[in-house]
């Protein structure tokens, strides 16, 4: 099949044309003039260069396309805090592509950030029923453009949400892989104290994912949260010291367990992937950026 991809010079993007091709597919990108592109040159078949809010640009870039993924996200605009940019790129721009790729399936590559504030009764194990309650505008300009999604498949478009936590691997800048600042200040020897935790997937399992729900009856008006384990920043720590075999101080007073866990069951009954590397998947992530 023919994939149109946005964002695919970017760390998940690279790693769903890698895989798609690996599976026989063909893909399109849409890249930045100023994108960087050596990378993911193996994987490409053609080039579009533009912007994800140019008509024309994303006219083209469908045009031969049997599927559409968008994984972009301009995330410029809403750092610098240039709120009716990020609304013209982010929001707009994917309602734009959305609409005109109604006769094509569309993957979007939504957050796990649609969700911030849990409802008690859902008893702390969030399935894909819970309603998005973002608790940022990065969440919230997700949760959006799902609601579009939903909104094309009254209408019979096969739409597909994918939600990945943080996401680890190795980055193609390979200093904003998850764990690459935690051994640099380990290799310091500075005491480590970063405090809370977090949700991780690894980004291979993201494509994977990705690259199944594509022409996946199962998937058509389905929504998917790509979490494999918690751990805690002192966990990476503690990992990360045992493989450098360092004797570092670190702070382990955060929790151990957090308040909230995902239901990941559809990801493996209905796209065949199990996201259960756990420890041993973040212990390989120390390991690969050490040895880099």
């Amino acid at each position: 099949m023919k994939i149109a991809l946005t964002g695919s010079s970017g760390f998940i993007g690279s790693s769903i044309a890698k895989n798609a091709v690996e599976q026989g597919h063909e893909i399109i990108a849409l890249v930045r003039d100023t994108s960087r592109r050596d990378h993911i040159e193996p994987f490409v078949s053609e080039f579009v260069i533009g912007e994800q809010n140019e008509l024309e640009t994303l006219q083209s870039f469908i045009s031969e396309a049997d599927v559409v993924i968008h994984n972009s996200f301009d995330w410029k605009s809403l750092k610098n805090e240039n709120l009716l940019l990020h609304l013209r790129s982010n929001l707009e721009g994917s309602i734009q592509l959305l609409k005109l790729s109604e006769q094509r399936q569309f993957i979007y590559m939504s957050s796990i950030a649609v969700h911030h504030h849990m409802h008690d009764k859902w008893n702390g194990l969030i399935d894909e029923s819970h309603p998005t309650r973002p608790g940022s505008f990065y969440g919230a300009c997700k949760a959006s453009i799902e609601a579009h999604l939903w909104a094309q498949a009254t209408e019979g478009q096969r739409v597909t949400a994918m939600r990945p936590c943080a996401v680890y691997g190795i980055d193609p800048n390979i200093e904003r892989s998850i764990g690459y600042p935690i051994i640099r200040k380990l290799e310091e020897g500075a005491s480590f104290t970063k405090l809370g935790g977090g949700k991780f997937v690894h980004v291979e399992d993201v494509a994977k994912a990705t690259i199944s729900a594509m022409n996946n009856s199962k998937a058509y008006s389905s929504v998917y949260n790509l979490v494999d384990c918690y751990a805690r920043w002192s966990d990476w720590a503690q990992i990360a010291s045992e493989e450098l075999g360092i004797n570092a101080e670190i702070d382990f007073s955060s929790s151990q367990h957090p308040n909230n866990n995902f239901d990941t069951s559809d990801v493996s009954n209905e796209l065949g992937i199990g996201l259960n590397r756990g420890f041993e998947g973040i212990r390989a992530q120390i390991r690969d950026i050490i040895d880099y």
